[in-house]
């Protein structure tokens, strides 16, 4: 018997599946760029945790280098890289701006979630406790995700929210393929960190040209 073996476990991870989950309508209503980058690291803290109640519950020793691995990456180096290579003034004292109001936001976040759960319903008949809770949150967040993508304005929300989609999708798939190949977490990890290297790098470059960081402002930019 595992020492995290019982009902009090699936609790545990129930708990920690809903603050996820809480986390990605924390990046759709946050109003400034710092906030986005604590949310993030704080969900990415909570997918670790997930991880690390399902490894002692079930004994999968693959799922403890996952736990590593997503502490290094997720909660310590993509803040890390994210704050250092991102101008200061680009992270404070921004006003982040959205196509649609926070309210309007986050209720069409909500109905996002319905469906998530609708979506994944006819797969949870005889599946463990785990699953019933992570799989539909998981996908609940990547829909919340791709939809914070399509309201936010400013490229360092829209990185975040790219990233947030890789959270969503991890979380889901902890529960579903615990035994998923080490070499594609792997590779997920280091193609996020380049992910965040480039846009890093293009919304400071977007920012010395255009004064902005919006998305929508590059549209204006024309030769001389």
């Amino acid at each position: 018997m595992h020492w995290m073996d019982g009902p009090w476990a699936a609790e545990v991870n129930s708990l920690v599946a809903g603050i996820f989950l809480l986390c990605s309508f924390g990046l759709l209503a946050a109003s400034q760029a710092i906030g986005c980058i604590k949310i993030y690291r704080i969900q990415s803290i909570f997918l670790v945790l997930g991880a690390a109640i399902m490894a002692a519950s079930t004994g999968n020793s693959n799922l403890w280098i996952v736990v590593a691995i997503g502490l290094i990456t997720k909660v310590l180096l993509i803040p890390f890289l994210i704050r250092r290579i991102v101008r200061r003034e680009m992270i404070a004292r921004r006003e982040l701006q959205q196509v649609r109001s926070v309210p309007v936001s986050l209720l069409i976040g909500l109905i996002l979630c319905g469906v998530g759960y609708f979506v994944t319903a006819p797969l949870l008949a005889h599946t463990s406790t785990f699953i019933q809770d992570d799989l539909p949150i998981g996908f609940s967040a990547v829909l919340i995700a791709v939809y914070t993508i399509t309201v936010r304005r400013e490229a360092l929300p829209q990185l975040l929210s790219l990233l947030a989609i890789e959270n969503g999708a991890f979380f889901a798939g902890d529960a579903i393929a615990p035994n998923f190949p080490l070499i594609g977490e792997l590779a997920a990890c280091f193609d996020v960190a380049m992910i965040v290297l480039v846009l890093g790098v293009l919304s400071t470059q977007i920012h010395r040209v255009s004064g902005s960081t919006q998305v929508g402002s590059l549209s204006e930019l024309k030769e001389i």
